[in-house]
């Protein structure tokens, strides 16, 4: 297969992982100046975001259909693909979340949550930046346990949350919407680090 061909997939899984980031960043903007009322125009430019990735991720289905050779296993580009794809879907979830609650105000454990998130998409785009040369990068096994301790972190934040959610919040309709948005903010830390495992899965059995 030629160089060229071969970049095509590792260029868009880097380019999936960017629109990672600017969700990431985005939900958390939204949610330090937040304003109910820009919620509506504020899911347009987060849909904006997941559509250029869902386009990006049929970009990559529609090449492996006519690929005869791939630089890895089709499973496993098939896999990264859709997983990609899902942890942008899961950014906007968090985000059509906070509309549909109703929600007035923003948590701290919340914030810090969008934090990690941010750090592990930043952590997702670099280690499929280093994803080409997997055969000799050091790098790339850095960034997966990276994302791992992220993700470890991000638990622990999420049961702390939880265990200050339902210990200070008295109205049960805000609790459970709360409830709702930490574990959709957990499971995109989750979707992260299942890439990592993929992609780590994908170079063992290509190398």
């Amino acid at each position: 297969m030629s160089k060229k061909q071969d970049a095509f997939y590792f260029d868009t899984f880097t380019a999936c992982a960017q629109h990672s980031c600017d969700a990431a960043r985005l939900l958390k903007e939204i949610m330090v100046s937040f304003d109910a009322d820009r919620l509506p125009e504020q899911l347009e430019q987060m849909h904006k975001i997941e559509h250029t990735a869902d386009g990006r991720k049929h970009a990559i289905l529609e090449h492996l259909v006519k690929a005869f050779i791939t630089p890895i296993e089709r499973e496993d580009i098939l896999l990264i693909a859709q997983n990609l794809d899902d942890m942008t879907d899961q950014i906007e979830d968090v985000l059509i979340r906070l509309y549909y609650n109703r929600l007035l105000s923003i948590r701290p454990d919340a914030l810090q949550l969008a934090d990690i998130l941010i750090q592990s998409c930043d952590e997702l785009h670099a280690m499929m930046r280093a994803f080409p040369d997997f055969r000799h990068s050091k790098e790339i096994h850095r960034h997966i346990v990276r994302i791992n301790a992220l993700e470890e972190e991000a638990d622990r934040l999420y049961i702390n949350g939880m265990h200050r959610l339902h210990g200070e919040t008295t109205d049960p309709m805000k609790c459970i919407a709360w409830r709702d948005i930490y574990s959709c903010l957990e499971k995109c830390m989750d979707t992260c680090e299942h890439i990592a495992d993929t992609v780590e899965g994908a170079i063992m059995k290509n190398t």
